[in-house]
């Protein structure tokens, strides 16, 4: 392989990478090094600091013994909360999203692209535009403070991307496959389970990344559907915010957040790699 010559404009696109690196990960590196100082150290000297002392006790205190909304069991019970909303809303988003992209653009039918567009329509309405039809809607169902009720919310809403996604993956399949499977005599699911389905990892890891990260991370419907324990971590962390309003413990605080943001981190680091691969994929048909 021949080596790229250093020039001076080269040298100018790291300096200017690096900088930008650093500035997006300084507010990570600050929460990193509060969560290991005590509240007295904080207090003491300032927000930004080195760890004197390691204060390894804010992990235990934020994830089992600190009060949020007069539950004083930590953030355990809403992490499980965020985790039993996200996994089936992004599993069941994938799946519904992963057959109506290969519905509309493997078998054409008169009307498929309006369908289309109104699928995905979703994908560009705000969620505060969204947020009393679904007060209604889980109120009708029986729903509301439920975390059904916004594992339904999050499912209906994700099928918008994960059809958007699916659909422009699936029309680089070949429609030579489509025919000889037709010509055996496959029907829709049949060929959808053997042929469609097995080709689809690449983008299917897109919309699994895309779905549980947004899901996870989601804040509006959580904080304003759910109260109480039926809350996910995202509400929660407001609640303990204002739970130690008074006397603020920034180091309990940024352990909470780290063990918040812990899950979503996690799927970008083992799964970050597929993820621009899935997205072009593709992208020459």
């Amino acid at each position: 392989m021949r080596e790229v010559p250093f020039t001076w404009t080269r040298g100018l696109v790291y300096i200017v990478v690096v900088l930008l690196a650093a500035a997006y990960l300084v507010p990570l590196v600050v929460v990193v090094l509060n969560s290991l100082r005590s509240a007295q150290e904080i207090a003491q000297t300032s927000m930004i600091g080195w760890p004197k002392t390691w204060a390894f006790g804010n992990y235990a205190e934020a994830w089992g013994s600190f009060c949020i909304a007069q539950t004083c069991t930590g953030i355990q019970p809403f992490m499980l909360n965020s985790m039993i909303i996200t996994l089936p809303a992004t599993v069941l988003s994938t799946l519904l999203g992963a057959v109506a992209g290969y519905a509309i653009s493997l078998w054409r039918f008169r009307g498929d692209g309006w369908i289309f567009g109104l699928v995905t329509l979703g994908v560009f309405l705000p969620e505060q535009m969204r947020l009393i039809p679904w007060t209604i809607v889980l109120r009708d169902v029986g729903l509301s403070n439920t975390l059904a009720g916004l594992v339904m919310i999050h499912t209906i809403q994700g099928m918008s991307f994960t059809t958007l996604f699916c659909r422009n993956y699936y029309l680089s399949i070949p429609q030579e496959l489509m025919k000889a499977a037709r010509i055996d005599g496959a029907g829709f699911f049949r060929i959808f389970w053997r042929i469609v389905l097995p080709l689809s990892p690449p983008i299917l890891i897109v919309t699994v990344i895309w779905q549980f990260t947004g899901i996870w991370n989601e804040f509006l419907y959580g904080v304003t559907l759910t109260t109480g324990t039926q809350q996910p971590i995202t509400a929660a962390l407001i609640a303990l915010s204002a739970a130690i309003a008074d006397a603020p413990q920034h180091g309990v605080q940024s352990a909470a957040v780290m063990v918040a943001a812990l899950p979503t981190l996690l799927v970008y680091v083992f799964g970050g790699r597929y993820f621009v691969r899935g997205l072009t994929a593709g992208a020459v048909k």
